[in-house]
């Protein structure tokens, strides 16, 4: 899973882990605004990493939830979705609009290996200062450089450089910063 080998998802020792996270992520999208140190001790114990003055809003979802990195001063608005079946790293002060899904998971082309539920991943890596618009979409394997600003709703399908602002479906650079 971790070296984007196939795998099955149905495997057991997987299926414990995605209810660890599922009842973690419960818990925090139940809590109330009012419990901030009981909202942090629960992303601590669930997120690989949580940066020092970072903040998810609720409801926030992941796969497994150790494999997703944030870092300090990070701002996620609801609904952030991070399948993290391969590592997601979110650099400082990045900016995650609402309702944005970051994909790792990936599935095989040819249909019986798909039929069989095999499945594999990619990670993804979001540098410093990056702003995602509401409801963009980062697709497996992709990286996003330093400073980088994607458009809300775009879908991000391949690295995009640093410094640039990009839009659309599939997003595109459409200018420099």
């Amino acid at each position: 899973m971790l070296a984007g080998d196939l795998y099955l998802a149905g495997d057991p020792v997987l299926e414990q882990e995605r209810r660890r996270a599922a009842l973690l992520t419960k818990e925090y999208n139940d809590s109330s605004p009012d419990e901030a140190a009981k909202r942090l001790r629960i992303l601590h114990e669930l997120l690989g990493a949580f940066g020092e003055a970072s903040e998810i809003r609720p409801p926030f979802y992941c796969d497994y939830g150790y494999q997703t990195h944030v870092g300090s001063g990070t701002f996620a608005n609801f609904g952030l979705v991070a399948l993290d079946v391969a590592t997601i790293t979110i650099g400082d002060d990045v900016q995650i609009g609402p309702y944005v899904q970051l994909l790792t998971a990936t599935h095989p082309l040819e249909p019986e290996p798909r039929r069989t539920k095999w499945e594999s991943a990619e990670p993804i890596a979001i540098a410093d200062n990056v702003w995602l618009g509401g409801g963009a979409i980062v697709c497996p394997g992709v990286s996003i450089g330093q400073n980088t600003v994607v458009g809300a709703g775009a879908v991000v399908t391949r690295d995009l450089p640093g410094g640039v602002v990009a839009a659309g479906v599939p997003a595109h650079v459409i200018r420099e910063l």
